[in-house]
């Protein structure tokens, strides 16, 4: 009752207040959205290793060739390591490809419909150390696939074939 129309006269005074109180309000939305964000981020990994590891049976007579040739198994593991990230490095691209194109898209809308203007910034330190930690994860789930095709290939070079 009228504690509430109190309130709302003392934010109609007090406009900072209630900037605070939606920007406090903004912070909870974008901790969920972070947390949604790495969720997904884990998806990704656990998918590409998933993929990975079933695409080594595939890649055994390729690992094979390529020991047959002299190269080591550091070689080896090397490019299924590299592989990962460069997986990884290109969805990043994409996605802040499709981040930047889509707020240059709605810029306009967003400035005409709600007087709000969204600028077009490069990433922060914040944003480039989170990228920097999922190219060091990629790297991290990129040595399960190339141990274990390091493991194949000693067991296929001590295999007697007939």
């Amino acid at each position: 009752g009228s504690e509430m129309c109190i309130r709302d006269r003392l934010l109609a005074i007090f406009p900072g207040i209630a900037l605070h109180e939606l920007w406090s309000l903004m912070s909870v939305a974008e901790k969920a959205l972070l947390i949604i964000s790495l969720f997904v981020v884990l998806a990704s990994l656990t998918g590409m290793l998933a993929v990975s590891l079933a695409g080594l049976n595939e890649r055994r007579r390729e690992v094979a060739i390529l020991r047959s040739v002299g190269a080591s198994h550091w070689h080896i593991m090397g490019l299924l390591v590299t592989e990962t990230v460069f997986l990884t490095l290109a969805g990043i691209l994409l996605g802040l490809m499709l981040l930047y194109s889509g707020i240059w898209l709605a810029q306009p809308i967003i400035e005409k419909n709600y007087g709000l203007f969204i600028p077009i910034t490069a990433p922060n330190i914040r944003e480039l150390g989170m990228v920097s930690m999922l190219l060091a994860t990629s790297f991290i789930v990129g040595l399960v696939p190339a141990y274990r095709a390091y493991k194949n290939s000693l067991a296929d070079g001590m295999s007697i074939r007939s």
